[in-house]
């Protein structure tokens, strides 16, 4: 927490330098992909469980979405919104890194980590088919939301790392890549 605040008062106090930085470290590259995604998790995972904290206190005009008197959990809506991303991942939506406009690859980008956020929120739900998000089982929600985290960091400030160790651990095996005559 400490750190978002330390980011935050940064770019606030440097506003003229983050456009000029974010071009340069993340525009045109793979990596904002995988930094719009995280920062897309992380805030639709706090404000969820801020507007969830809410809606359990009676706080503000929140209430639970129902239709036809049954409660839709966000996670029915992280499942349509990363159905969606897959779908537009077939149609290669934000593909061709030779377009004009990079909007399409950062929409997806940014929805991927909104569905994401939204479903891992209630893994609980659907690890125990119930709904104990505000239980010691809803525990798991929390955790999975952690470990995923941890999984968007290190792809985005690790991944070519990641990938040269893996291909080192792969190296005894190269020889079942090679075509047989």
């Amino acid at each position: 927490m400490a750190l978002a605040v330390l980011v935050l008062a940064t770019a606030i106090r440097h506003r003229h330098r983050v456009p000029a930085l974010y071009r340069h470290y993340l525009s045109r590259t793979h990596r904002e992909r995988r930094f719009l995604a995280a920062l897309a998790f992380f805030l639709t995972f706090a404000i969820v469980r801020l507007l969830a904290h809410a809606i359990r206190s009676g706080v503000g005009p929140f209430h639970n979405v129902e239709i036809g008197g049954r409660h839709i959990h966000h996670l029915v809506l992280g499942i349509l919104l990363l159905l969606v991303v897959g779908y537009g991942w077939l149609l290669q939506l934000g593909a061709d890194h030779h377009a004009m406009s990079r909007l399409p690859e950062r929409v997806i980008a940014i929805l991927y980590g909104i569905g994401a956020a939204l479903t891992l929120d209630e893994f609980a739900l659907w690890l125990n088919l119930k709904d104990v998000y505000w239980t010691q089982q809803g525990r798991a929600s929390i955790d999975a939301v952690l470990l995923f985290g941890a999984l968007l960091i290190l792809g985005l400030l690790g991944g070519q790392f990641l990938r040269a160790l893996a291909h080192e651990a792969l190296r005894p095996f190269a020889f079942l890549r090679r075509k047989s005559p």
